[in-house]
């Protein structure tokens, strides 16, 4: 969980970070292979990106597209003061074409990001968001094409470079770079956590 500071990433973190990415299947284990790091180094690393909430999930990246979902739309709401944001919230979630919402500064209230089959299939997905009685207006725009994916690694890689980076503590040798100096003392595995790589 989130602490709500600023969380100091090093060059380790975003390595760590740019592998899991890359290969959201990887275990532990092979993360540490590949860093050079030991095992309960990438453990540690792993549990603290997720308690302070830079590591959000390991779930699959879904492409909408690939199952149906061919248009992508952006709607402005603008909604009844009196009854607040909370209503209109409950009633957006239970309505799966809408994947994100967001209150917003200006003449709108919120705005959403949807998806629909077809752009008759819009319609009928704009309908059911405007059936509830909070919400007064709505104004939609159509996605033509995706220019940019949604990204994070850039601003992982600037928290560091921005000279930002905080002083690594020191990292110990993987298995085999202990074993190929005659050392074979295992280090502390660290502590696994459900539904984390392994």
């Amino acid at each position: 969980m989130s602490t709500g500071q600023d969380v100091q990433l090093d060059r380790l973190d975003v390595r760590l970070v740019e592998l899991l990415a890359a290969e959201p299947r990887i275990g532990v284990l092979e993360c540490s292979r590949r860093l050079g790091v030991a095992r309960g180094t990438v453990q540690a690393r792993l549990d603290k990106l997720v308690d302070r909430g830079v590591v959000t999930g390991f779930g699959p990246d879904i492409s909408p597209a690939a199952i149906g979902f061919a248009v992508t739309s952006f709607v402005t709401l603008e909604i009844s003061q009196r009854q607040g944001h909370d209503p209109v919230t409950a009633h957006l979630a239970a309505i799966p074409e809408v994947l994100e919402a967001h209150t917003i500064t200006g003449a709108s209230d919120v705005l959403c990001r949807i998806v629909a089959r077809s752009n008759a299939d819009l319609q009928r997905v704009i309908d059911q968001i405007v059936a509830h009685p909070g919400i007064s207006r709505a104004s939609t725009i159509i996605a033509l094409a995706e220019q940019l994916p949604y990204r994070v690694l850039p601003l992982v890689r600037s928290a560091v470079t921005e000279g930002r980076e905080q002083p690594a503590a020191r990292e110990q040798p993987a298995a085999g770079a202990r074993e190929r100096s005659g050392v074979a003392r295992e280090q502390p595995a660290g502590r696994e956590r459900p539904g984390r790589p392994r």
